[in-house]
């Protein structure tokens, strides 16, 4: 319980959009932040467990942040918090199609939103026990690593069969164009050259 309690406090001393909120709080209330975390974290998981929305609540943890942590770490000089949060998108995009192939029957499942929430949140957590880094090093790496050769080969073959299709889809419509345009011309001609070869009037 203690080691919880080390990792909470460490996360509030940490710089970033949440922590300088709780305090702004904290200042402004003369409540300590760890109360007000307590209780933001209290009432998310009572809305995340009985609340109407809880889906776009839960994606919009799982999203807005990251996408913000994303920004600053694209234009901070270091790159290691680029790979931190690259490993976050690998690791979200992979959940996110694993989901939406099975989202219909677990949604029906008591406290869903609740468990998916605290998911993401494992993923984005800082430090070693960083959800998205322990699963991209210990499952995505080693399959990656195992399949990516074949993985290449596929794309490859399947980029150059679709530069095929669409070169020939091309041609198609530009042949089409030629011949329709083609067949309207000489009509515009007949049709206005009795105009053009009668004398003008004086």
């Amino acid at each position: 319980m203690d080691g919880l309690r080390q990792r909470f406090e460490r996360l509030l001393e940490q710089r970033n959009l949440a922590t300088e909120a709780l305090r702004a709080l904290e200042a402004k209330t003369g409540v300590d932040k760890r109360y007000w975390a307590a209780g933001a974290t209290t009432l998310l998981s009572l809305y995340l467990l009985f609340g109407y929305g809880a889906s776009l609540l839960c994606n919009l943890i799982g999203f807005v942040y990251p996408a913000y942590a994303s920004i600053k770490a694209i234009e901070s000089p270091s790159k290691e918090d680029d790979t931190v949060w690259l490993t976050y998108w690998v690791v979200y995009s992979l959940f996110g199609l694993a989901e939406f192939f099975s989202d219909l029957l677990l949604s029906w499942f008591p406290f869903y939103y609740a468990g998916k929430c605290a998911f993401l949140l494992f993923c984005m957590i800082p430090g070693p026990w960083n959800g998205a880094h322990m699963l991209y090093h210990r499952i995505i790496r080693p399959l990656f690593l195992k399949h990516h050769q074949a993985v290449d080969s596929v794309v490859r073959d399947l980029s150059g069969r679709a530069l095929d299709v669409a070169a020939g889809i091309t041609r198609e419509v530009l042949q089409t164009l030629a011949r329709s345009r083609a067949l309207v011309t000489p009509a515009a001609v007949v049709v206005g050259s009795p105009l053009l070869l009668e004398p003008t009037p004086k």
